[in-house]
């Protein structure tokens, strides 16, 4: 695993797109120059359809001050459709994200404790922020999925960073 560091070039990753095509991850879309990337557990999980719905309820928040917002994860296209369906999510919904690409991002994976729960391996929740030059600008990897970012508070630190043309945090090395 590869942890990512803030400030650094984001590792861009193609993923299916519900609804046809790709998704570029940390490439923004639609004439937006930043992007939010939520990666969550998958269908099996109650906390990320929670918060996919909290972030589809703010997805024109985000819109409004140019930052993309793409939700992506390990399921398979019909586990992704059902979370989309479920919560009806008009926000973009990537899939398939491998193992591999998991790790690129700097991803927690963990085993599914049962089969009931789900049938392969999943990233744990993470979001990331990245700006107009394509680095990251925030980065938060959790390894549980109790643990992930306020969305109205992540929202209101992006209008102030935009705003006031505010640093990357956390680039400084301890020595």
């Amino acid at each position: 695993m590869t942890m990512l560091k803030a400030g650094q070039p984001f590792p861009k990753q193609k993923v299916a797109k519900l609804g046809g095509g790709e998704l570029t991850l940390g490439e923004p879309r639609e004439g937006r120059d930043w992007q939010l990337v939520v990666l969550y557990r998958g269908l099996h999980c109650p906390i990320c359809k929670k918060y996919l719905k909290t972030l589809e309820g703010l997805q024109q928040n985000f819109y409004d001050i140019g930052v993309d917002v793409v939700a992506v994860s390990g399921d398979p296209e019909e586990k992704a459709r059902e979370m989309a369906d479920e919560q009806e999510l008009s926000l973009a919904v990537g899939y398939g994200l491998t193992l591999e690409q998991m790790a690129a991002l700097g991803a927690y994976i963990s085993d599914p404790r049962s089969p009931q729960e789900t049938d392969r391996p999943f990233a744990e929740p993470a979001t990331y922020v990245i700006n107009a030059q394509g680095n990251v600008q925030i980065v938060d990897v959790s390894n549980a999925p109790f643990s992930r970012p306020d969305l109205e508070g992540l929202l209101g630190g992006l209008k102030f960073i935009r705003e006031n043309d505010y640093p990357v945090r956390g680039t400084r090395k301890a020595a």
